[in-house]
């Protein structure tokens, strides 16, 4: 077995922008939203803080987490938790996007009910239990356009062991 990369950290601004700014932060910077991505904006769940802070974030990949053959989001959610991780606030998404606008673009086949190759989902609790809310964020390049994009999956998707997912370092209390 090839060992794998050591997880990927980075700091995080989020907080301080109410959710329309943030947004219209997102169109002024030429990020593209889909049909989803809109829909969690346009939820009143999706709340922002109210003051400004900055997160710890690890990217890690599922076989990083220690599924080389995948796993289910809870599986990797528990899996994160054991090694100090958490799920990140879903307004984290669209703080990322604006501050990683340089993400590398992957050219490969689309996919269905799978993240693309060389996306970085947002690990975030979902806005509730239904399949037709979408879960959450993930970040995207392709074709030169940079992409916030909303995802709908259930809650036994099978996460492939390359997927990326971004998660929180929990705080110390």
């Amino acid at each position: 077995m090839i060992p794998s990369p050591p997880p990927r950290s980075a700091h995080v601004h989020l907080g301080g922008v109410p959710r329309d700014a943030l947004r219209q932060a997102l169109r002024d910077a030429g990020v593209q939203l889909n049909d989803a991505g809109e829909a969690l904006f346009a939820d009143a769940r999706f709340t922002t803080l109210a003051e400004r802070r900055s997160v710890e974030i690890v990217e890690v990949t599922v076989a990083e987490l220690g599924f080389p053959e995948g796993a289910t989001y809870d599986e990797l959610v528990k899996r994160a938790a054991e090694r100090g991780l958490a799920e990140c606030p879903l307004e984290l998404g669209p703080h990322l996007r604006l501050q990683r606008m340089d993400q590398a673009e992957v050219v490969a086949d689309p996919t269905a009910n799978r993240a693309p190759p060389g996306s970085l989902t947002i690990a975030s609790r979902p806005l509730d239990d239904s399949e037709d809310t979408p879960r959450g964020f993930y970040l995207r390049r392709v074709d030169g356009i940079t992409w916030l994009r909303g995802y709908r999956s259930w809650s036994g998707h099978g996460w492939s062991p390359g997927d990326a997912l971004v998660f929180v370092v929990r705080q110390a209390e």
